[in-house]
């Protein structure tokens, strides 16, 4: 069984609190996720986030077949990090943490995802070519997308 591993980090000119207000808001997903995507939330994003709330979405990650992503936001430490993890949907894994620091001049954003592919050897197989330059795409977008809100970063 192969687990793989995606890392990233951005630092952005805000307070630790205008970063928890986005990352913590559900609702707020959309606004980061490249439109192609077609991300729609079905349920689950109706008050703010906490341990056991599960969310369902609607996805169009590849060949613009929709598909159904299920999470649940399994911990929050508040202003910290949370964690949201695969219930139903693409991935045969998917770990999700995310972490904030508060840092000189704005804040550290911090994501660790430890997914695993479907379909055993074909899943991996692909992955080079398919899955993971399409998570890499993901989170470029991402990093872009909150330069364009908050600015950027001055070391």
């Amino acid at each position: 069984m192969k687990i793989y591993t995606l890392h990233t980090k951005q630092n952005l000119p805000i307070t630790l609190d205008q970063a928890w207000e986005l990352l913590s808001d559900p609702k707020n997903l959309q606004k980061i996720t490249p439109e192609y995507m077609g991300f729609k939330i079905l349920s689950g994003a109706d008050r703010p986030m906490y341990p056991g709330q599960i969310i369902q979405y609607i996805v169009t990650p590849v060949l613009n077949i929709p598909t159904k992503w299920v999470t649940e936001i399994t911990h929050v430490v508040d202003r910290h990090y949370f964690v949201d993890e695969q219930r139903f949907g693409p991935y045969a894994l998917w770990h999700h943490k995310h972490f904030l620091k508060e840092i000189p001049g704005g804040v550290e954003m911090e994501d660790i995802v430890d997914y695993k592919v479907p379909f055993g050897i074909l899943g991996r197989l692909v992955h080079p070519f398919i899955v993971k330059p399409k998570l890499k795409e993901i989170f470029d977008y991402r990093r872009k997308k909150l330069i364009e809100m908050f600015g950027e970063f001055d070391k």
